[in-house]
């Protein structure tokens, strides 16, 4: 079975579990976790920010960062199928009371007149625009990077405004990977940034809340108050810091990956987009197919995809335990089916 529902499917490799086995533990609620103040400072420094927040999940760190930035009552930008808004349980309004400014977007992006067009004006009676949340890559819109313009564009607008920017950048290094850029570049000018280390980067599980140094006693009292204190998370955070040193440059695999696969179905008429990083958007609509048919037709072959919020389409997610003969085999199982 080839699985390309998405990268959070991957297993631990034989030298992050030798990582895990061998990590150095301590009391991580109280501050005594060598591994993890380890990760944490790594993750801080990568992205350019002077502290980082270990959490069990990237969900968890977008949920505290919201929660930094915003008070009940206030309202959230973010793209219509951002993962904050698809992915998350409601969590903006049952966590934080916030309400839900979504932006129709063909590519998860948008840009600064889009942004100003979504910002609550008025008196008393309207919402406080709070935060805008980037999610860069973008998963729900075929896993599509921010222009660099636009993000700035976007960023220089909100800080005009006074609104705080989350960057919710779960797969920020696949992004960073395809502008060619450090991941401290694109994590610029924002207040607070999410880094995901159960997709790409292989992990079991964890994510990191990059942000402020006066911001992180508040972001662990949410942690705490969400049940996010993990104790010895030095077998977690173990796991991290082996992925930042050997699975990093081996993200250009997965991005190649997918751009065989979307070669190889290149004359179907159904990849929809462009391909950025590691994922490839599959429109069933084209075919004169559903996805749900779709998608069960090609798992009896050996294939797994999986549904996005976006009407007729699937997406093939490549990792590190989907190698070259995989996507040989998926592409030619995905053509043969379409065309059968």
């Amino acid at each position: 079975m080839i699985d390309l529902r998405t990268d959070t499917v991957t297993q631990p490799t034989d030298g992050m579990r030798a990582a895990i086995a061998s990590a150095v533990v301590g009391d991580e609620q109280k501050g005594e976790d060598p591994t993890t103040a380890e990760l944490e400072g790594r993750v801080a420094d990568l992205l350019g920010k002077q502290a980082a927040v270990f959490v069990p999940s990237a969900t968890m760190a977008n949920q505290i960062a919201l929660q930094l930035w915003a008070r009940p009552g206030d309202s959230v930008v973010a793209s219509a199928d951002a993962h904050l808004i698809k992915s998350e349980a409601g969590g903006p309004a049952a966590l934080a009371g916030l309400m839900l400014q979504p932006i129709s977007t063909v590519d998860g992006t948008f840009d600064d007149i889009q942004l100003t067009a979504a910002i609550a004006e008025g008196g008393v009676e309207t919402p406080r625009t709070a935060v805008v949340s980037v999610e860069n890559s973008h998963s729900n819109a075929g896993g599509r990077v921010w222009p660099l313009e636009r993000l700035d564009q976007m960023l220089a607008t909100a800080a005009h405004r006074g609104i705080r920017v989350h960057l919710d950048g779960a797969r920020l290094l696949n992004a960073a990977l395809y502008r060619d850029v450090p991941p401290a570049r694109i994590a610029a000018g924002s207040d607070s940034v999410t880094l995901c280390l159960s997709k790409g980067l292989g992990c079991p599980l964890g994510a990191l809340l990059a942000l402020p140094a006066a911001a992180v006693s508040d972001a662990r009292r949410v942690k705490q108050r969400l049940g996010g204190a993990m104790r010895q998370s030095g077998v977690l955070a173990a796991a991290g810091l082996y992925a930042l040193d050997h699975h990093v440059r081996r993200l250009a695999d997965d991005h190649h990956r997918a751009q065989r696969l979307a070669d190889i179905l290149q004359g179907t008429g159904m990849v929809s987009g462009r391909v950025e990083t590691n994922v490839v958007l599959l429109d069933t609509h084209a075919i004169g197919r559903t996805s749900e048919a779709l998608r069960s037709q090609l798992a009896a072959e050996g294939v797994l995809v999986s549904a996005v919020p976006r009407p007729g389409m699937l997406r093939a997610v490549t990792h590190l335990d989907v190698g070259d003969d995989d996507i040989e085999f998926a592409g030619n199982v995905i053509a043969r089916t379409i065309t059968s």
